[in-house]
């Protein structure tokens, strides 16, 4: 079949992608920027790459029209607009616009469980997705499901990050919210079984795991799993937007999401029509076999996909991949360049290493200052982490940094700062071999916003001088078998 995935560089469309794949489908794939969406080389030649913006209808001009099916993957939940609701709207009717012209039998889309009276805007604005799409020429197929568990959802990294930080929660009510959360394997499986089959049109299901719980349930059993004694205090106090906060302060989760998934979570969200047994019967794994599945992909460094990589930072609205080059004007620089003897590729696994765990070599207690710093000031802090300990992607997150650039062929590595600062900011590392021998240049960029810019650089320039050179140094000599810095 020939299939249009939309969604395609989120959570759920990056694992969807191989597994349509290796079924023998045509996947073309729809983007708003083809130089963020980085392909496996596994499956680049199987794959057509399609630019286009469902906010701007006229990109979908030009859009191929021969289709057998499509899979509408979109959605705003970790989105700050507060217009969302609209912008979700008018995203699907101009995708509807588009499907009406093309040849495809089929859309399917995943949405949110919504059978309770009063939902949450968010997901009010699926159910209202749901019945727009449903007027398309081609027959609907809608999967609607709650919590979905695997490495690197946002649920999941949520909950870990509660459970393995804090021995003692003082939580909000409505941890008392019931739920039935679904493994990301579950999920793929609904989604690939679903599509071409004539007893799914026009048709909307309910998926779940087989366990139903509270929230405040799923966190301890997640903590049982890891070995872990945690203490829940529930208060009727926390209002939603203090819950927020909480969540915002507590988790790596930007505030936009906390919000979004406060609002949610109020609602319980249960199956209640499990009629897709009757067409596709299949046993879901349990929470447990979930939350251990999604460690033993951490554990072999088999992330596929993050919550993160569908996020970007508020100041680049949504190209951030028009920043992949330095600006030769107007920007303020401390450059580093160091010659050395190692091997290259010891050098630049330490570059590529660089951040989450590993941390940033050279007084990580700085950058966790800046980190806490960022978070008050509401932005993304250092807790989003990296989606893999030795892998990187552009696109992919690094603490309070979006990777730009991760040219091993050339050893280039080009992050940008999403933290909040009154200006633009690089951090570039590159390894070169001359004549002489092998160099590292490490180049910080910052492009200042005015005075408050030009205050902000010469106030951490100091730091700087203790950061930096201190920095290229540990990332020459670092070793990663006696975890030192030699």
């Amino acid at each position: 079949m020939r299939i249009l995935l939309t969604g395609a560089n989120g959570y759920i469309g990056k694992r969807l992608l191989p597994f349509l794949v290796s079924q023998g489908h045509q996947v073309l794939c729809l983007v708003r920027d083809p130089r963020r969406f980085v392909l496996p080389p596994t499956i680049k030649e199987k794959v057509q790459v399609i630019k286009g913006d469902l906010l701007n209808p006229s990109s979908l001009d030009s859009l191929p029209l021969d289709l057998d099916a499509a899979y509408y993957l979109v959605h705003s939940m970790g989105g700050g607009d507060h217009n969302f609701s609209e912008l979700e709207a008018n995203a699907a009717l101009n995708f509807r616009t588009y499907i009406n012209s093309t040849t495809a039998r089929q859309i399917i889309y995943l949405s949110g469980i919504a059978n309770v009276e009063h939902l949450s805007k968010h997901l009010t604005s699926r159910l209202h997705v749901e019945e727009l799409l449903a007027e398309a020429k081609a027959k609907l197929t809608v999967l609607r499901a709650a919590i979905i568990i695997g490495s690197g959802s946002a649920s999941f990294e949520i909950i870990r990050d509660l459970v393995e930080k804090l021995p003692i929660m003082i939580t909000p009510k409505w941890l008392h919210s019931m739920c039935q959360p679904i493994a990301i394997r579950d999920v793929i499986f609904y989604l690939t079984t679903v599509l071409g089959n004539d007893r799914c049109y026009g048709k909307r299901f309910e998926i779940g795991g087989p366990d139903v719980m509270t929230y405040k349930e799923m966190i301890l059993q997640f903590a049982r799993i890891r070995g872990l004694k945690r203490y829940l205090i529930t208060v009727p106090v926390l209002t939603p937007r203090l819950s927020s906060y909480w969540l915002y302060f507590v988790t790596s989760t930007s505030f936009n999401l906390a919000r979004s998934l406060v609002d949610s979570l109020r609602n319980d969200v249960v199956v209640k029509d499990y009629s897709i047994n009757d067409i596709i019967p299949h046993q879901c794994l349990t929470y447990d076999e979930a939350i251990k599945l999604a460690f033993n992909k951490i554990e072999q460094n088999m992330v596929l996909s993050s919550w993160k990589d569908s996020l970007v930072s508020g100041t680049m609205h949504l190209n951030y991949m028009d920043f992949v080059q330095i600006p030769e004007f107007g920007v303020l620089t401390d450059k580093q360049r160091r010659k050395f003897t190692r091997p290259v590729a010891e050098v630049q696994e330490n570059i590529w290493r660089i951040g989450g765990e590993r941390g940033w070599y050279k007084t990580d207690f700085l950058w966790r200052i800046r980190g806490i710093i960022d978070k008050m000031a509401g932005g993304v802090g250092l807790r989003r982490g990296r989606r893999s300990p030795y892998d990187l992607k552009a696109g992919d997150t690094i603490d309070f940094w979006r990777v730009l650039v991760a040219d091993e062929q050339q050893g280039r590595l080009l992050l940008y700062a999403e933290m909040k600062l009154p200006g633009e900011a690089w951090l570039q590392f590159k390894v070169s071999e001359e004549p002489d021998g092998n160099y590292l240049e490490q180049l910080a960029a910052y492009r200042p916003n005015g005075l408050l810019g030009r205050l902000y650089w010469y106030a951490v320039l100091p730091f700087h001088f203790i950061i930096f050179g201190g920095m290229i140094e540990n990332i020459i000599n670092y070793s990663a078998d006696k975890k030192q810095m030699q």
